[in-house]
């Protein structure tokens, strides 16, 4: 079993220069210069999902630099342009919009939230300005199913993610499964999920608790969930939630075995809950271990760490996944002509077909987005290490 140690919650100087570097990259919201490539993120830089939100925007970060100081692609620069929209759907949509009719990206990459980006599908902005989003931090079935062509995701589904615990626990005998959820469209897919999951195995959750995406209150879902006994809890929930869940069931000597899907850093979670809370924690993944270098592009990733980072940062799952969306955009536009306009990248993404970006292989096509049903389980141990 390998480990990494989840490092010291972020210094406030730290956390400034992470601000400085998000502030460079807000600064630059002029309209497209010929000799560039503009790349907008959209991401939850303040409210409940900000420390989330600042490492989906630095690994992104991280690749363009990476890739700048190589000389661009086809000799022009990627600049990338972000705003906050704090976790709030309306802002999603009209921060996109502000964004596609005033800097006109490339293309858009890395936004949060499954009601989010669900949203902003309905909008009618894709097919009004061509464009394709890369890489959204989100499993959400409803931006899978039905199929649309302007989404290219990175990361397995909320399914592929709960079909693996569910299978994990009830192979290891556990049948009394329970479930925590967010009460708005990313919850309510992880819901489904594991509620298939269970089906397929002839069995129902023993009880499922959902709490408020806005205020993070789980104190009445302890109490439902608790009462039930279960010998597991799976929550789809976000960094504060899962810390004030983990804090307050073990409080009451809640004994189930915790389960949360992929888009929690367990960094904050130790700093949220302390490791009492949340030790033991079993958190599924979406992409390979990148603590340590075992892959070519965990390296990569570490290289542009130690060059681009401020210093001290250290890896993480949520960083590495939208590096790795980055590093799928900049392939398409390679091979893309230099004069390539947003409405060409859909049929260069399509046309990546089965590729490999380092030992982590993903494939697109025609009628296919989803480029990787990969599943991994990580767990926090006892001094506040990943293991897996």
């Amino acid at each position: 079993m390998r480990s990494a140690m989840i490092g010291r919650a972020p210094t406030i100087l730290h956390r400034m220069h992470l601000a400085m570097l998000i502030c460079l990259c807000l600064a630059c919201a002029q309209p497209a210069r010929a000799a560039e490539w503009v790349v907008a993120q959209v991401a939850p830089l303040s409210g409940v999902l900000a420390t989330t939100g600042e490492r989906m925007v630095l690994g992104v970060k991280l690749h363009f630099d990476a890739v700048n100081a190589a000389g661009g692609i086809h000799g022009r620069p990627i600049r990338h342009v972000v705003r906050d929209d704090g976790y709030r759907v309306d802002d999603t949509i009209a921060l996109t919009r502000e964004l596609l009719e005033g800097v006109k990206p490339i293309a858009l990459i890395g936004y949060a939230g499954t009601a989010n980006v669900t949203a902003l599908l309905g909008s009618g902005l894709f097919e009004k300005h061509r464009t394709v989003m890369v890489g959204p931090y989100t499993g959400g079935e409803s931006l899978r199913t039905p199929y649309n062509p302007y989404i290219f995701h990175v990361r397995a589904s909320y399914e592929d993610e709960t079909e693996h615990m569910v299978k994990q626990l009830t192979q290891l005998g556990s049948r009394r499964i329970a479930v925590l959820y967010q009460d708005d469209g990313f919850g309510r897919s992880g819901l489904v999920g594991v509620e298939a999951a269970l089906k397929r195995r002839g069995l129902e959750p023993v009880a499922t608790a959902a709490y408020d995406r806005v205020t993070a209150d789980v104190s009445p879902a302890v109490e439902v969930l608790a009462a039930a006994e279960p010998s597991a809890i799976i929550m789809i929930a976000i960094n504060r939630a899962t810390a004030e869940f983990a804090r307050q069931y073990r409080g009451r000597d809640g004994r189930a075995q915790l389960f949360n899907i992929s888009v929690v850093n367990p960094q904050e979670l130790v700093r949220l809950a302390g490791i009492e809370g949340v030790h033991g924690l079993g958190i599924s993944q979406v992409v390979p271990y990148p603590y340590k270098g075992l892959l070519p592009v965990v390296r990569e990733y570490h290289a542009a760490l130690a060059r681009f980072a401020p210093p001290g940062t250290e890896p993480s799952y949520t960083c590495f996944e939208t590096f790795l969306a980055a590093k799928v955009l900049t392939e398409a536009l390679r091979r893309l002509g230099p004069n390539a306009a947003p409405r060409d990248v859909e049929a260069a993404l399509e046309g990546l077909g089965r590729f490999d970006l380092g030992g982590f292989e993903l494939e697109y096509g025609p009628n296919r987005r989803s480029g990787s049903s990969f599943v991994d389980i990580t767990v926090i141990g006892r001094t506040g290490q990943l293991m897996r």
